[in-house]
């Protein structure tokens, strides 16, 4: 299994900090918030990882390099000047994330579900497997609705945790260009064919500088 970490944002409510350097590159307890992922998806065993690039994306580059120090094999999708958001990220990349299903993760997110998961998450019907987790103060609305394993649009809703395991025909409809994930997310939802699942462990979305400091406070622990 392969996997990708989306990392080509442009990360607008993180300014000034991502004025400099890409959101991702970040640090919280004292390491950027990408090799968080990439430890986590060795330690599952998906060393295959794909990271798309646009903003500031050389420095992403030259901060892993081909990722062989931790133990991965990072290979580069490169948007050029303009990120092609989420789904138009991920579709680019596909002929770099072959025909089986893969893991995406956004890079701006931290988390300590267990990616072990993931390798056999997907059923053989489904085009996807979404995580979601309680809704935070900021999101109170949620995206998703559960209903045993599978994803629905009716009932108690929570957030999307920004984790999914994704066959290459949940993009089977789409063309080249720049485009968002979620109207896709909700079409295979409506047509029943996307499982979920609640992750109710350590999960924070980092897209402001106070939520990066709250993170960074966590992850040092007492007295930092």
């Amino acid at each position: 299994m392969k996997a990708m970490i989306l990392a080509a944002g442009r990360g607008e409510r993180m300014r000034p900090l991502t004025d400099t350097m890409p959101k991702p590159l970040l640090a919280v307890g004292g390491k950027p918030l990408l090799q968080y992922h990439i430890e986590a998806l060795v330690t599952a065993g998906i060393h295959d990882i794909v990271i798309n690039l646009a903003w500031k994306g050389a420095m992403i580059r030259e901060a892993l390099g081909d990722g062989s120090r931790l133990g991965a094999n990072i290979v580069y999708s490169d948007e050029g000047a303009q990120a092609l958001e989420t789904g138009g990220g991920v579709f680019n990349a596909l002929p770099l994330l072959g025909p089986q299903p893969f893991v995406v993760v956004s890079g701006d997110v931290w988390t300590d579900y267990p990616l072990t998961r993931a390798r056999t998450a997907l059923a053989a019907a489904d085009v996807a497997h979404f995580v979601v987790v309680p809704n935070p103060d900021f999101h109170s609305r949620g995206d998703f609705a559960l209903d045993g394993a599978r994803l629905t649009q009716h009932g108690e809703r929570f957030t999307y945790a920004n984790v999914a395991v994704f066959r290459p025909e949940f993009f089977a409809d789409c063309k080249p260009g720049c485009f968002p994930l979620a109207p896709l997310m909700y079409e295979w939802i409506a047509r029943g064919r996307v499982s979920g699942e609640l992750y109710t462990g350590r999960w924070s979305n980092v897209g402001t500088p106070v939520q990066l400091a709250q993170l960074d406070a966590a992850l040092r622990g007492p007295g930092s």
